[in-house]
């Protein structure tokens, strides 16, 4: 019973953050972090932070992704089932309803305006949980060195997001390559 109760509290949470939620992945990303860390206690934010970064990296939608790790974590495969298609129900019933109803309103003014705004506030959330997310990432020269090299390699270059991240990841790996052979040698030096 306590397990059914659980995975009833997961679908109904990941189905609220996914029916409130419009723009895609990563606007749900500040919900997720409210939802998750501040109001549940469910993750850290650190660990978060790491959902969002591999959630990012494999196939899917990031939401979606973050969905199935806290599921999973907090319910097993079952869990990681049931919080999936929490945050997926929504946006299928949704745009069914479109697709029945709205068909012929696509070119309306005022829809077209309504889904403008909604394409606004959907920036300014992803502002939010850049800035919120600041926090936890370790400050350093490397840190800053990828910050700019991204934004520039993604708002100036044009690069595709998935060769930027690619390249975040290989960056990221010959630093912690890097960092932990000079951490053992600067040990080694203290020994001798």
């Amino acid at each position: 019973m306590k397990k059914i109760k659980e995975l009833l509290g997961l679908f109904g949470l990941f189905f609220k953050i996914g029916a409130c939620t419009f723009g895609g992945g990563l606007a749900m990303l500040p919900i997720l972090e409210r939802e998750l860390t501040e109001k549940r206690n469910w993750t850290t934010k650190e660990t978060l932070l790491d959902y969002y970064a591999i959630g990012q990296t494999t196939p899917g939608i990031i939401a979606v992704n973050v969905a199935t790790f806290i599921g999973y974590n907090r319910a097993g495969i079952t869990g990681g089932i049931i919080a999936t298609l929490g945050v997926v129900a929504p946006s299928i019933l949704i745009i069914s309803l479109i697709a029945i109803f709205l068909t012929g309103y696509a070119e309306n003014p005022y829809v077209r305006k309504a889904l403008a705004g909604i394409n606004v506030a959907v920036a300014a959330l992803l502002c939010k949980v850049v800035w919120g997310l600041r926090k936890n990432v370790k400050k350093s020269l490397f840190t800053l060195i990828m910050c700019l090299a991204t934004f520039a390699a993604v708002v100036f270059l044009k690069v595709n997001t998935a060769i930027v991240v690619i390249c975040g990841i290989a960056a990221g790996f010959v630093y912690h390559i890097y960092k932990t052979r000079k951490t053992i040698k600067s040990k080694d030096g203290e020994q001798k």
